[in-house]
């Protein structure tokens, strides 16, 4: 991964509280599992900034390297991986999901 890719997707995950890079967009997901992840994000309240991978094959593979996790969706959250697809099913079924992002001083909207 070049210096220049790994310095875009830090600054996305620490100028940004909740980053969720996906395939396709918070509106329109171009996946099933990245629409799961906006699903929970969008039903928690969670403010979450999407960066859509289909549209920089670098970014696409550079956030790969970066995590080390070979799959996207991946969710960022101060900085910070929390994980993949099932991992968010998992923490959001479990309930561990809000209390996770409270602790992490994420202000959720509640409707």
């Amino acid at each position: 991964m070049s210096e220049n890719i790994s310095e875009r997707i830090k600054s996305e995950v620490t100028n940004h509280d909740v980053v969720l890079f996906m395939k396709g967009t918070p509106v329109f997901p171009q996946c099933g599992f990245s629409s799961t992840v906006v699903q929970i994000l969008t039903y928690l309240g969670a403010p979450f900034k999407g960066v859509n991978v289909l549209e920089d094959d670098d970014i696409r593979q550079g956030i790969k390297d970066y995590s080390d996790w070979p799959t996207v969706p991946q969710l960022y959250v101060k900085g910070e991986f929390v994980g993949g697809c099932d991992i968010i099913r998992e923490m959001f079924e479990q309930g561990e999901l809000k209390d996770y992002l409270a602790s992490k001083s994420i202000a959720l909207e509640t409707a």
